[in-house]
């Protein structure tokens, strides 16, 4: 395949404007004060694959948001590739702790990134990134270098938990058969230090509601006489680790299957500077489960942690009362051979055990997903790792993510497909927080690397 890189040179401004209006876009599906916004932006993706040269488009009604489902097929002989995406974004919350309004992008050059990055929500997850395969597609259109038959399936749940797409896949196998699924919705370990993700961490995501008397209580009249709710939820929070950080739930560790000392140990050959890593997060330690490394905290261990918690008055001022209610978010990241629903029940069934007899607990399971693993000897990681070494000049390092992309498995399950993770954005791109950013320097390599893996994985599947 001829280089990207003249047509790139020629583009690339526009390609980086086109991306800041999808950004300007508050696609929140996590909101319904955005329903407006989350479906036109559909119709913006919409829009750009049929100027990419797809030459059938469309936008599938769900029961929720909508999905761009986009094809080319030029040889039903050729192989298939599958890409898959999504358009909607994370809550910008908390507001006042960005730069600049996270829905109106700017580009502003910083340490890690001295071309420039692209300061807004959904920068990087998943805009961004989603955007780098449109623009891989048109150029391979446009020099008439498609190699094979390319599918787009760009969903607007994935920020609060796929639902619609699980019922989507499961009515569409023969629309979205392929023989390759790629995903870009990862990162890499450093612009020199290519890396592809083998593993994603799967995922049970709770709420839990403590109540106490039935309503809020003067604090002088009644404390110390009745449960406070906020009180007990803190205990039973903080009751859920040991002092070695372990999880305290009865089964929850039954089927972790850990990783070998030469498995480990491969891991450790990954660049890591733990100074730069405190120094980025701006804390004084690391902290974590007994007898693990950082970087294996962060992937290949199972973790419980607290996302929200509320209760009683928060406003300024004092009011001294007794809550009824207070009420908690928790996720927990599990690892392969954990079952999200049976992490679920486990999580329920003790947390409603350990509730002492003055309060009553409810649990409420929200979404969740498996874990997954990419083995690297598949042809699909091959052509992978053949492409980033067209375009980066090194061999790309096999790493797992911490992070969870919970159809990935359903992608396996119900479409019998292995799925390829290219991801370009870098750990400090600030996904999910204020000040979200992608680097230009990685949009466009996003943009020159695609290509090359539609064409070794071409050449290998003869």
């Amino acid at each position: 395949m001829k280089s990207v890189l003249p047509y790139l040179d020629q583009h690339k401004n526009r390609f980086i404007n086109e991306l800041i209006e999808l950004l300007k876009i508050p696609s929140i599906s996590a909101d319904s004060n955005y329903k407006n916004d989350v479906i036109r932006t559909a119709d913006v993706v919409k829009e750009s694959l049929i100027a990419a040269g797809c030459d059938k488009v469309e936008i599938c009604e769900t029961p929720g948001y909508p999905i761009v489902y986009g094809e080319k097929i030029i040889d039903p002989n050729l192989p298939t590739v599958l890409v898959y995406g999504h358009y909607d974004v994370q809550p910008p919350d908390p507001i006042d702790l960005w730069d600049s309004p996270p829905f109106e992008p700017v580009i502003k050059k910083t340490e890690l990134h001295p071309e420039g990055a692209i300061f807004a929500r959904g920068s990087c997850d998943d805009k961004g990134q989603m955007y780098m395969h449109v623009k891989a597609m048109e150029y391979m259109t446009s020099t008439n270098q498609l190699p094979c038959n390319v599918k787009f399936m760009i969903e607007g749940e994935e920020e609060i938990g796929s639902e619609s797409l699980g019922w989507f896949v499961e009515r569409n196998q023969e629309k979205l058969s392929n023989d390759i699924i790629l995903i870009s919705d990862t990162g890499m370990i450093a612009p020199d230090v290519p890396s592809i993700t083998t593993g994603l961490r799967g995922l049970s995501y709770v709420e839990v509601e403590v109540t106490g008397p039935n309503r809020d209580l003067h604090s002088g009249l009644y404390g110390g006489a009745v449960a406070n709710p906020i009180n007990v939820l803190t205990k039973m929070i903080a009751s859920l680790h040991d002092e070695d950080n372990h999880i305290t739930i009865p089964g929850f560790y039954d089927k972790v299957d850990g990783l070998s000392a030469e498995e480990r140990a491969k891991m450790g050959e990954a660049p890591f500077s733990l100074e730069n890593y405190k120094k980025a997060l701006d804390i004084h330690s690391v902290y974590g489960e007994k007898g693990y490394t950082t970087n294996e905290r962060n992937s290949i261990r199972p973790t419980l942690d607290v996302n929200g918690i509320w209760g009683g008055y928060i406003g300024e001022g004092a009011k001294t009362v007794i809550a009824s209610k207070a009420s908690a978010k928790i996720s927990m990241r599990l690892v392969p051979n954990q079952d999200w629903e049976e992490i679920t029940k486990l999580f329920k069934n003790h947390f409603e055990s350990i509730a002492p007899e003055a309060v009553t607990v409810k649990v409420t399971p929200h979404h969740g997903g498996q874990a997954y693993v990419t083995p690297i000897d598949c042809l699909g990681y091959k052509a992978a790792e053949k492409a980033y070494e067209e375009t980066f000049g090194k061999t790309p390092i096999p790493q797992r993510s911490g992070g969870s992309i919970p159809i990935v498995a359903l992608f396996e399950k119900e479409l019998k497909s292995k799925t390829i993770l290219m991801g370009f954005g870098l750990d400090s791109d600030a996904i999910h927080s204020p000040n979200e950013h992608f680097g230009i320097w990685n949009y466009l390599k996003g943009i020159e690397t695609i290509p090359q893996f539609f064409h070794y994985f071409t050449e290998m599947s003869k």
